[in-house]
């Protein structure tokens, strides 16, 4: 029978590969070193492997992760070394030492090509040899310390990216981390710094001093050196694995037959490196003026620093054993619940189903879309909503002629992440705000004497002709914008419905996996809808809109009559007179313009609210009417006669333009906000589905091949199958190795405690 201590880590080997292929939730223990980039990092792991295999050196020679799963054999002169497959991790090619670097180069080469640079997925190799540990290491790409300054920012980029793919690396619990640190004052250690934000107690952290050949030189003092071996604890805290830090050093060189090589085989690199071992001892201990304790030695030194690994990693190994088979339990059965899954959906490849299945699909489709609009949450706000800024950012945003927005705060739920109704309601209620907030465009004199023009039987002026021309071409230009925007905002939120009841029916376990076919013909006819309904309300509220500004309709600019009339009657003298003059000679008096409802109530009111009907009718005491006549002379002759702007005029222009833009923006605020609940909220509900089923029935009926690609499903789901098989079956052997991996270990442990009571 196999001792387990070495069985066990053909299994733990087995087992990394099955984790990073199939992202199982259970890990197996390993070594990750993390450090940055002149860190002698590479150098470090070279040195426990006992030879030399990846590139040294400046910059950035590891783009990705390297997992080396070492395994003693001291039959093993020469390193035999196997790639795993990155398709499938059972499968592992012999190659050679050369092929493995061409490798790591060709892909170091091809990562700095794409716009990533780095990818977590690891390159796996298992080495067998004689100077081997029985270990598993994860190289990582070397951290980066970028300097600051827009200059460096491609630098920087990269410093995030390496960082992130590290951290994400040290988040998994079952991995002793190797911090390197190449410092010689621990208070400015840097890759402690990055472990402690995932390891803040360095509970499973490793911390290891390289290059110290080159440290030793630089103390001037033994007390300095003792510092630096036995740091104080609030000098470098935390519960570190082992207690204190380990310091190694790994001679220059490389090995090969080269000029510029400096060792011709891998022995004389391991000798190289014990050598340089102890050289470091006997500098240390001529600093000290003393030898090192067996505490100290037992720090110093690449042989130290693997044994104390190995027996780390091993003991991790033996006590994670009983906690590994329980996952590999669980994932059996899941695995074998997705066979049945993927073997029933085969045998339901047939039409009768098929359509089945479509309608059903259709049936809960819709309801999700109406449950979304009525209120829901079940989807969650983080992962679905959308706060105000990124509507604005992905949807569009208010933007008058000005090319000002409206600050968010102003918008009560502008900060909630919302979807659905409530989204809908916010865009709603910020165009109400907007719209209703937007003033008339500043009038020139210029565009009041442009818009008198020239009468088709006279060449007086009409200034209610002027300031129809004006308001109905400032409404138009200003408001049409807005009609689009809330065309564009409010389809931007309908067509996120989609992807929202796409992942309630999976969280239902309703979604039709892997009828991609079937999926985008859904989706494609609910975003067809959503368009096209969008462009025929936007179009209805287009023709409000036009016709509002077309012809002026007196009857819905009167709601401010009364302030029109106060604003009028503060012109005094002869200005009441010019104003008067101006509405009778051109024939279209205020109370004309406003309609014979108008007039008929102006009898009633008091003397103060009438003086200009009395002057525009000519009703005055006989002591007034050659003064009236002398005046209407003086205002025919400065208005009717006389293109020179006079302030009265202008400012009458003003207040009817102003009272014509607030009633076209009245009604296009109402107007458009019922027709946007009418013809594009409401077809959601009451049209969708019935548009939907026509066409789903229509489409089965045609080509229900095509829609539901049955001839492709059948040959994905059975590759699903047989992908699904495989991975069981690798499960299944795993699982049956680890049980036996927990016997064996249980008997020696029966055995171990039986021993001292026979030999009583």
């Amino acid at each position: 029978m196999q001792h387990p201590s070495s069985s066990i880590y053909e299994a733990y080997n087995e087992l990394h590969g099955v984790a990073q292929e199939i992202e199982t939730p259970f890990d197996a223990p390993a070594i990750l070193v993390v450090g940055h980039q002149t860190d002698g990092k590479s150098a470090l792991v070279e040195a426990l492997m006992g030879f030399q295999f990846n590139h040294v050196g400046g910059g950035t020679k590891t783009r990705r992760p390297i997992t080396l799963h070492m395994k003693y054999d001291p039959q093993c002169h020469s390193p035999l070394c196997h790639l795993v497959s990155a398709d499938d991790p059972s499968l592992a090619h012999q190659i050679s030492l050369p092929q493995i670097q061409a490798y790591i180069e060709a892909e170091n080469m091809r990562l700095e090509r794409e716009s990533c640079q780095f990818l977590a997925k690891e390159i796996i190799i298992r080495v067998e040899y004689k100077y081997c540990p029985n270990l598993t290491i994860i190289d990582t790409p070397g951290l980066i310390a970028p300097a600051p300054g827009r200059q460096n920012r491609v630098l920087q980029g990269q410093a995030r990216a390496v960082e992130s793919l590290v951290r994400g690396k040290m988040q998994h619990k079952e991995f002793i981390i190797l911090c390197l640190e190449d410092c010689n004052d621990w208070s400015n250690a840097t890759t402690r710094r990055v472990v402690m934000q995932v390891d803040p107690e360095l509970s499973r952290t490793v911390i290891v001093s390289t290059k110290l050949d080159t440290k030793i030189p630089q103390f001037a003092r033994s007390a300095d050196v003792e510092v630096f071996l036995s740091p104080p604890a609030c000098t470098l805290d935390g519960s570190m694995l082992g207690d204190s830090p380990f310091f190694t050093s790994v001679p220059s060189g490389r090995v090969g037959s080269g000029h510029d090589s400096v060792y011709r085989s891998d022995d004389e690199f391991k000798q190289a490196v014990s050598l340089r071992e102890m050289e470091d001892v006997a500098a240390l201990e001529e600093k000290l003026g003393r030898s090192l304790t067996k505490q100290e030695r037992s720090r110093i030194g690449v042989s130290k620093l693997r044994l104390f690994l190995e027996g780390l990693l091993q003991k991790r190994y033996m006590d994670s054993v009983p906690l590994i088979i329980p996952l590999l339990e669980k994932e059996y059965r899941s695995t074998t619940k997705k066979l049945n899954e993927i073997s029933k959906e085969i045998s339901t490849l047939d039409e009768v189903k098929l359509k089945e299945k479509g309608r059903a699909f259709h049936d809960m489709f819709t309801t999700k879309l109406s449950l979304l609009l009525k209120g829901t949450v079940v989807a969650p706000p983080d992962k679905f909503g959308e706060t105000l800024q990124d509507e604005r950012i992905k949807g569009g945003a208010f933007v008058g002629t000005d090319g000002i927005q409206l600050p968010q705060k102003l918008i009560p739920n502008a900060g909630m992440r919302l979807y659905g109704g409530a989204q809908y309601h916010r865009a709603m209620a910020e165009f109400r705000f907007v719209v209703g907030g937007t003033k008339c465009p500043p009038i020139t004199r210029e565009e009041i004497v442009n818009a008198c023009g020239v009468e088709d039987i006279h060449d007086g002026t009409n200034y209610s002709r002027t300031a129809c021309v004006i308001a109905v071409a400032k409404a138009r230009d200003t408001f049409e914008p807005f009609l689009h925007q809330l065309g564009c905002r409010l389809l931007h939120i309908l067509k996120r419905l989609l992807p929202i009841s796409v992942y309630l029916l999976q969280k239902d376990g309703e979604h039709l996996s892997g009828h991609e076919v079937f999926l985008r013909r859904v989706a494609s006819g609910f975003n067809n809808f959503a368009e096209s309904t969008e462009r025929a309300c936007r179009e209805k509220s287009m023709e409000d809109l036009v016709s509002t500004t077309r012809y002026v309709t007196w009857s819905l600019h009167n709601k401010n009559r009364a302030g029109l009339r106060q604003f009028l009657d503060s012109f005094g003298g002869t200005e009441q007179s010019v104003m008067v003059g101006n509405s009778t000679s051109a024939g279209l008096s205020l109370e004309s313009s406003f309609g014979s409802g108008a007039n008929e109530k102006l009898d009633t009111k008091p003397k103060a609210d009438v003086k200009l009907s009395h002057l525009a009718s000519g009703v005055d005491s006989s002591s007034c009417i050659q003064s009236t006549e002398t005046r209407l002379a003086d205002l025919l002759d400065s208005t009717l006669w006389n293109r020179r702007l006079a302030p009265s005029s202008e400012r009458i222009v003003y207040a009817l333009v102003q009272q014509i833009f607030h009633g076209i923006r009245e009604y296009f605020m109402a107007s458009v906000e019922l027709k946007f609940n009418c013809f594009l909220l409401m077809p959601v509900v009451d049209k969708l589905p019935a548009l939907l089923r026509e066409d789903l029935e229509s489409a089965f009926e045609d080509d229900l091949d095509n829609v539901f690609d049955i001839t492709n499903l059948r040959h994905l789901l059975g590759q699903r199958k047989r992908d699904a098989e495989i991975e069981l079956k690798r499960i299944k052997r795993l699982k049956e190795k680890f049980k036996l991996i927990h016997q064996q270990l249980n008997s020696c442990q029966v055995l171990s405690t039986g021993a001292p009571a026979q030999s009583e």
